[in-house]
């Protein structure tokens, strides 16, 4: 070595612990005996048949498949039968015309409701019909068996020529009497008016009657006086 070229000298760690020759020849025997002892084990298993037989069917029984999974099946459920939608035919399109624009529809606005009528109160029946009153028979002065006699006609107006037509008012009572004449139309002669007041006072009348019951009631006489040729 030169003058001129420096020495390499390794680096070592003063502190780190220094091993002996003797521990180091120890861990490499143990280290050669191991792998020794795996090589001799590997050629034993491969020596024996029964051992490798083992290994194979262990192998086997390693890499067998699973067993398939069955798929559960949905279950069918009946679907409901479909409607049929009737589609309404559709209408026709509109024509075009080159009228006038169409005018627009009128606005229309909803009266508001009329408020609700008061409840009526309920309708009774109508009470039953009065029975009808009997009928009733106006009096009669006419009948023959009365024998009712005939004014006397005034001398003196016979003379004079008076003759007329007296309608006389006449109260029959239930018994049939006159009980009251009045005249209700002259003749304009009042000497006729007063013979034939005079000769229906005296009659006999048939009772007016209302049913079977003889009633009081009025009746119109009328006399005649007449000259004869």
């Amino acid at each position: 070595m030169s003058n001129g070229e420096l020495t390499r000298v390794p680096w070592r760690d003063p502190f780190a612990p220094r091993e002996s020759a003797l521990r180091r020849a120890l861990r490499f025997g143990l280290v050669a005996a191991a792998h020794v002892a795996l090589i001799v084990g590997v050629v034993s298993l491969a020596a024996d048949p029964q051992l490798r037989e083992t290994t194979r069917e262990l192998v086997v029984r390693l890499i067998e498949p699973p067993p398939p999974v069955t798929e559960a099946k949905p279950l069918r459920t009946q679907a409901a039968p479909k409607q049929e939608t009737v589609r309404a035919p559709l209408p026709p399109p509109p024509v075009m015309t080159a009228a006038a624009a169409a005018p627009s529809a009128p606005a229309f606005a909803v009266a508001p409701q009329p408020p609700a009528p008061p409840a009526l109160p309920p309708i009774q029946a109508a009470p039953p019909a009065p029975p009808a009153p009997p009928a009733v028979t106006a009096a009669r002065f006419d009948a023959d068996y009365l024998h009712n006699p005939k004014p006397v006609y005034p001398v003196f107006s016979r003379r004079q020529n008076e003759q007329g037509k007296v309608q006389l008012r006449v109260r029959v009572g239930a018994d049939g009497s006159a009980l009251e004449v009045e005249v209700k139309q002259s003749s304009g002669f009042p000497r006729l008016d007063a013979a034939a007041r005079d000769a229906v006072a005296k009659w006999r009348f048939v009772a007016a009657k209302r049913g079977d019951e003889a009633i009081e009631s009025w009746v119109g006489v009328p006399i005649v006086f007449a000259l004869e040729n």
